[in-house]
């Protein structure tokens, strides 16, 4: 499966991650209903490692559509508002 991080670039990463990815993509918007900041960055920072962690870049010049898109790591607690809304950016 093909993820990318805003500014970052895609890392393909393996299906067996979905359901990782999906729980803490949960927990944020968990955290941005309770309007828990630190949670939220907590979770960001935790949902995005996991996918440099256990991803493997996507060469620039290899052209492949990303099935999750995951906002930058800067990303600020009021942005996160409008984009973890409803389920959250990962299908589950």
């Amino acid at each position: 499966m093909i993820v990318r991080i805003a500014t970052d670039g895609q890392y393909r990463i393996d299906s067996a991650y979905l359901d990782q990815l999906n729980e803490i993509d949960n927990a944020i918007v968990a955290a941005i209903a309770a309007g828990d900041a630190q949670g939220f960055a907590a979770r960001l920072n935790e949902l995005i490692s996991l996918v440099r962690e256990h991803g493997t870049p996507v060469p620039d010049d290899e052209l492949v559509e990303s099935e999750i898109i995951l906002p930058p790591p800067d990303t600020t607690f009021e942005e996160a508002k409008e984009m973890f809304i409803g389920e959250g950016l990962v299908p589950g």
